[in-house]
């Protein structure tokens, strides 16, 4: 099997899965510091859900670490938690859109911004967890 930047157990892979978890935790330190965020039900999914990536995303980054250690190379087929993440990311972004632009202003004042930045981050994090999901349909493929 040809190896290429990003599988499993490569430097790109390690920095797939860093990136991953550092805007999953940044949108939940985000969306932590709120102290409303549990009266909607988006907003705890997101949390949810950011948190599995956090604690998926730090087992692959320390496989990653352990497979550069080691020189080895890995070529298992790693479940991802994309479409949690995503369909997180995405409900909050409605409730979001709701406030901002649908009800035309939010009245929480500061814990608005922090929502904006917990989605984003969520949406950031999704980026890297997309490419990591390719990358693994093109694992299986090539397998």
């Amino acid at each position: 099997m040809k190896d290429f930047p990003g599988t499993p157990g490569t430097v790109l892979g390690l920095a797939l899965r860093i990136s991953q978890f550092v805007f999953a935790a940044g949108s939940i330190a985000s969306m932590a510091t709120t102290p409303s965020f549990f009266n909607f039900t988006a907003f705890c999914y997101l949390i949810a859900s950011m948190g599995l990536q956090v604690i998926w995303s730090f087992v692959l980054a320390l496989l990653d670490a352990y497979a550069l250690v080691k020189k080895k190379v890995l070529h298992n087929a790693v479940l991802v938690t994309a479409t949690l993440s995503l369909a997180a990311a995405s409900s909050s972004a409605g409730i979001t859109v709701l406030y901002f632009n649908d009800l035309g202003h939010c009245h929480f004042g500061e814990e608005c911004q922090k929502y904006l930045i917990s989605v984003a981050l969520a949406f950031l994090s999704w980026f890297p967890i997309s490419i990591s999901s390719l990358i693994m349909l093109w694992l299986l493929a090539a397998g």
